[in-house]
């Protein structure tokens, strides 16, 4: 005979029970923790799938007795009661820098704020091998997940979509299709970059960018520059625009690239933060001073940027506030409330050292 939760509603029955039991500890099964806290078998069972929905005042006393018998709920019983993975599927372009880092811890926190595992794969930039993780997490049961960047075949979108369940896009603020996404203005936010350089007085400024293809945010950053550029009635010139993989290594080689054209730019906007770094080393090796012989830019605001010297003009972007948004989003979705509509994220333009007025003829 069933059991009832002390706020009713749901009930277990004997075997629902014992599949909970523990495996690992000293033994204890679910019943022990149950009648350690003083409440039901079911309120135990709603603290581990549903902690959300349980009054704090019973949930303290659950996990308190949890805490004193070393019980540990038997994962593949808890996804077979609650129908949930309890997992949340994350794939990031690279974990190699801190780019994304604050976003991952962010989006860390709010799943295990919900009681849920958070799953996090690499792309390395690669359209294929992101298509891969996303299969293996649909195939894996995620519950949610969160994607970087919009620029995916329809194809994709049917497949989560057909598994129903909540998905975000972040780093970009709107993508074809109306699919909900978390993240700022990447047009705008490079716009504003080359604005800052024009009224200074720069004409030939150079770009080192990301692949184009298959990357909505290095594309709308290059338009960006563009449209600032013909606001001023100005446009790049052949060979100004470096597309490269990111890396500092690579803005080093393709700095000297741009270096070596004829005139030389006296400005380079670089699309991703080790870019610059790389340009700025570069520069030094190249027996070049930065910003008095070329101002050079980067994107992001990552920790080295305020340390380089000189220090590095940038755009401050919200990458903490991305992960936590995209984490309220999704759990928002899965339990069943009506989310709002994300709005775009806010950027700022930080300049420091590395960008001045273009040394006069």
């Amino acid at each position: 005979m069933g059991r009832e939760d002390l706020a009713g509603g749901l009930r277990l029955d004997e075997n629902t029970e014992s599949a909970f039991g523990g495996v690992e500890g000293n033994g204890a099964t679910l019943d022990d923790v149950a009648r350690a806290a003083g409440v039901s078998a079911a309120t135990v069972s709603r603290c581990l799938n549903n902690p959300e929905i349980v009054r704090p005042v019973l949930k303290a006393k659950v996990e308190a007795a949890i805490r004193a018998l070393d019980y540990v709920p038997h994962g593949a019983a808890r996804s077979l009661a609650s129908r949930r993975s309890r997992m949340i599927g994350a794939i990031f372009p690279s974990l190699s820098s801190d780019l994304f880092g604050g976003a991952l811890e962010a989006l860390q926190n709010e799943v295990n704020r919900a009681g849920y595992t958070l799953v996090v794969a690499s792309s390395s930039y690669e359209v294929e091998r992101e298509v891969e993780h996303i299969q293996k997490f649909l195939a894996a049961g995620v519950d949610a997940l969160m994607l970087v960047g919009g620029a995916r075949g329809p194809e994709v979108y049917r497949a989560i979509q057909r598994k129903k369940i909540p998905y975000v896009l972040t780093w970009v603020s709107q993508a074809e299709g109306g699919h909900p996404c978390i993240g700022f203005d990447n047009e705008a936010a490079a716009h504003a970059v080359a604005r800052h350089l024009l009224d200074i007085g720069h004409r030939r400024i150079a770009v080192i960018s990301g692949a184009l293809a298959d990357n909505d945010r290095a594309a709308a950053r290059v338009a960006g520059i563009e449209a600032a550029l013909a606001d001023r009635g100005l446009k790049l010139e052949p060979g100004h625009i470096i597309e490269c993989p990111f890396g500092l290594e690579e803005g080093r080689q393709a700095f000297r690239q741009v270096m070596a054209l004829e005139p030389r730019p006296t400005a380079v906007i670089c699309g991703s933060e080790p870019f610059a770094y790389g340009a700025i080393f570069e520069s030094e090796a190249l027996g070049l001073t930065v910003p008095q012989d070329v101002s050079v830019t980067g994107f992001d605001d990552m920790w080295l940027a305020s340390h380089i010297t000189p220090a590095l003009t940038t755009v401050r972007t919200p990458r903490e506030g991305i992960g936590a948004q995209a984490g309220r989003y999704l759990f928002a979705v899965l339990n069943g409330e009506e989310p709002m509509t994300p709005r775009p994220l806010g950027f700022e333009l930080v300049v420091r050292d590395s960008t001045a007025p273009p040394r006069a003829p």
